[in-house]
């Protein structure tokens, strides 16, 4: 394990690195429950399939950045896009979740495109740092906005939005 992943090199233990797995996975493991909560709250999937599809896609990118690119990064579904997803697009537009999976599926597909011929890098550089930060920190409230809303401490209007 050492040899492959060069963890000396990188200046680092065996033993720190595991401490440092288990801390991630103990860090990203709401997405376990959560995930699979919001998306189910659209209504017609399954929260048993929703949150094997989570486990295994979370497992199989992390194992894919292991071996491709050789860093120590896990990787899940994003909370932030997952919250609007079901509270917006489906609950709120009432868009059926199989329509908004199908431009999530095409989504994705441009992205990899777009990542490919170097445009999503130029477009990245092109904003400007607080708006990024200013980004990360609206995702954090509408996250934050969603628990309080499924912890009964904010109303829910009629379309499942808090």
């Amino acid at each position: 394990m050492e040899k492959f992943f060069k963890v000396k090199e990188r200046g680092s233990t065996v033993n720190r690195e595991i401490i440092a797995g288990l801390t991630t996975f103990l860090a990203m493991s709401y997405i376990l429950a959560v995930n699979p909560g919001m998306l189910s709250a659209c209504g017609g999937m399954s929260f048993g399939a929703v949150f094997t599809a989570t486990a295994l896609a979370s497992a199989i990118a992390t194992l894919v950045m292991a071996f491709a690119a050789n860093l120590p990064v896990a990787l899940a579904p994003g909370m932030g896009l997952n919250a609007f997803f079901a509270f917006s697009v489906v609950l709120g537009m009432g868009v059926s979740f199989q329509t908004a999976l199908t431009a999530v599926l095409i989504e994705g597909l441009l992205f990899i495109i777009l990542s490919a011929v170097g445009v999503r890098e130029a477009i990245i550089n092109s904003i400007p740092a607080h708006l990024k930060k200013a980004v990360a920190v609206g995702i954090g409230l509408f996250i934050a906005m969603i628990g309080l809303a499924d912890g009964g401490i904010l109303a829910k209007s009629d379309g499942g939005m808090p």
